[in-house]
């Protein structure tokens, strides 16, 4: 039995060794695996959870890269399965810190994670594991989307059956199909996040205790609503929770809310209060933000550990001076688009 099991989009980022230079320009790149629910599967490795992840790759030497980096990180890579005919997708894109990472997604007119047929699913693995993690973007095309509603039906409203809202316009032929997408999903899990472009198109508004509030009507027990330099509030039936970000140095905001994800695995399986969980996710995610990588990048437990508390120390300092918390600076960590 995993601890967390993901579902969803795999590749290579490729990305410049040069900050703050144009893609024409760069002459240098690194080679790193990626994907958000493969990236939250790697962080939740990371943070000592039992992690694996469903997906496809081409049957290609970028799918054998894909297969190593899982094994070196810690993940089970045995529902990683090749679809011939189609490449292992990579991405592209450049680094303008503190927020301007644009992407390019080489994986038209289809990926093969978005070919995960139903009838390949293992429903006893999807069923057993403790928190089963899927994206909206698997959501975009069939046979995607049937896969994840196959696996929701095994799933049958398990704790923690969590939805990253992952809202990629370039996957979708409009938002208008992503929000029909998405409203068919979202009374089927337990456990809902995403960031204020995500949850507008999800519920139709950017207020981001209106947009918590009409998550959780239509089903979730728990709403994360990411607010990028503002912070993050995730609200229940019973309680509201809204917690500052963790001041960092932007290098690359790219994969912060994938550790964000993996670590709120982590405090929702060990039982933790929400406040709790929410500032370690985001102790998470700064790290992340402050480093060039983005699986490369994810924390440890002790390290993320230790920068949460360090940012809780400094916090009830500033506020014990009569002195608000230092700003965080200009930063994409947890806005959703970071992945």
């Amino acid at each position: 039995m995993l601890d967390v099991l993901t579902i969803g989009r795999v590749g290579v980022d490729i990305y410049p060794l040069q900050i703050a230079t144009p893609l024409a320009e760069v002459e240098r790149f690194g080679r790193f695996l990626g994907g958000s629910p493969t990236n939250v599967a790697v962080a939740a490795s990371r943070q000592g959870l039992r992690a694996g992840v469903i997906t496809r790759t081409g049957a290609d030497a970028f799918a054998d890269y894909v297969h190593r980096a899982l094994r070196e990180y810690g993940v089970d890579d045995s529902q990683v399965h090749p679809v011939d005919g189609l490449p292992t997708p990579v991405t592209f894109c450049e680094i303008f810190p503190p927020d301007h990472f644009p992407l390019w997604f080489y994986r038209t007119p289809t990926a093969p994670d978005l070919q995960i047929h139903a009838d390949e699913l293992d429903l006893e693995a999807i069923v057993a594991a403790r928190v089963f993690w899927l994206t909206g973007t698997g959501l975009c095309q069939q046979p995607s989307r049937a896969a994840h509603g196959a696996a929701l039906d095994a799933r049958d409203g398990r704790p923690h059956t969590v939805l990253d809202l992952d809202y990629r316009p370039m996957f979708w032929p409009d938002p208008a199909t992503a929000t029909a997408a998405v409203a068919e999903v979202l009374p089927r899990v337990t456990v809902a996040v995403g960031n204020l472009d995500e949850v507008e198109v999800a519920v139709g508004t950017r207020d981001p205790d209106r947009a918590a509030d009409l998550l959780l009507a239509r089903g979730p027990r728990l709403a994360v609503v990411k607010l990028g330099p503002a912070g993050v509030l995730a609200r229940t039936g019973q309680q509201s929770v809204r917690v500052p970000p963790v001041p960092v140095e932007v290098v690359n905001g790219l994969g912060a809310g994938d550790a964000f994800g993996g670590a709120l695995c982590l405090g929702l399986l060990r039982g933790w209060p929400l406040e709790r969980t929410l500032r370690f996710a985001n102790a998470a995610g700064a790290i992340v933000a402050s480093r060039l990588a983005c699986s490369a990048a994810m924390p440890d437990y002790a390290e993320t550990a230790a920068l949460a508390e360090t940012a809780a120390l400094a916090e009830t300092a500033a506020l014990a001076g009569d002195a608000a918390p230092p700003p965080a600076p200009p930063t994409a960590v947890l806005t959703g688009e970071d992945r």
